[in-house]
């Protein structure tokens, strides 16, 4: 089908908006980054009168952005990585096997995501403290606690997503697999996984980023040491001022990794979504 012309001009209007509707507000947060405190907080103005990159040298020491940013880059990690170890295999064993509870079980893992987080929030408060005062494993207030909270919240979505993509891989060559003499753990590391790279990253990414940007629970269950940026960047308000060039700057520079990765991996993570929704 051709494009007519009232098609092309609606499609070139509609993206126009769309890539305004994301571009305005990040060179309004690139100009306030470039405009001193007293600037930022007069009237609003397009472009910095008096430009200066001072907000990313004092951004650094008004709040330790650097352990906050740390913080949130093992944590993200950790818990991606972990999200995909687990949920490959659990998504396998449900794709390939036919076991009692199988329908229960994917369906009890998907009904987990109907519950918003905070009705979680007080009962893992409350586990980590009394945990920690029992045995000595301190949970709340570490990393350790922190990870395990977010897969509480990623590990089912990836579940369901990975079992999604693994059921539109083909059974044949599980069949062609074990012909060749190879046994399950084989077939799946040899066979199945580097055909779902697409769905692997796609789920890696979501983990990655439901931990990163995640601030109901960082705001409980961490302190000054183990806090991270989605919280951290608070600190740049005071009781008597809030630094708003700063806080601009700095969400700009730790928005830098995060943006680039996504970008890297797009390609892929369109993929594995597409192709773990349509069977």
């Amino acid at each position: 089908m051709r494009e007519t012309a009232a098609e092309r001009w609606a499609r070139r209007i509609v993206l126009t908006l769309l890539a305004l509707f994301v571009l305005v507000p990040l060179y309004v947060m690139l100009s306030s980054a470039l405009k001193p405190l007293q600037d930022v907080q007069g009237a609003f103005t397009w472009w910095p009168r008096r430009p200066t990159a001072q907000a990313f040298v004092d951004m650094w020491s008004t709040v330790p952005l650097g352990r906050y940013l740390v913080n949130s880059l093992v944590v993200s990690t950790v818990a991606a990585v972990f999200s995909v170890t687990v949920a490959i295999f659990a998504a396998y064993a449900v794709s390939r096997y036919r076991f009692r509870g199988r329908g229960l079980f994917s369906v009890t893992v998907l009904s987990t995501q109907m519950f918003p987080g905070i009705l979680f929030l007080l009962p893992l408060f409350l586990i980590y403290v009394n945990l920690g005062t029992a045995t000595g494993i301190q949970l709340y207030a570490s990393r350790t606690g922190l990870i395990i909270t977010y897969l509480t919240f990623s590990l089912p979505f990836s579940i369901w997503m990975l079992v999604g993509y693994f059921d539109s891989i083909p059974r044949g060559l599980d069949e062609a697999a074990q012909v060749d003499g190879a046994g399950p753990l084989r077939t799946l590391f040899r066979v199945i996984l580097p055909t779902a790279v697409p769905g692997v990253v796609a789920v890696a990414v979501y983990a990655f980023m439901t931990a990163w940007g995640e601030v109901l629970f960082a705001s409980v269950m961490t302190d000054e040491g183990s806090r991270t940026l989605a919280v951290g960047l608070q600190g740049y308000s005071t009781q008597f001022n809030v630094y708003w060039n700063q806080v601009m700057a700095a969400s700009l520079v730790v928005s830098v990794p995060v943006v680039a990765g996504f970008l890297a991996l797009q390609r892929y993570f369109v993929a594995g979504l597409t192709a773990g929704a349509v069977r």
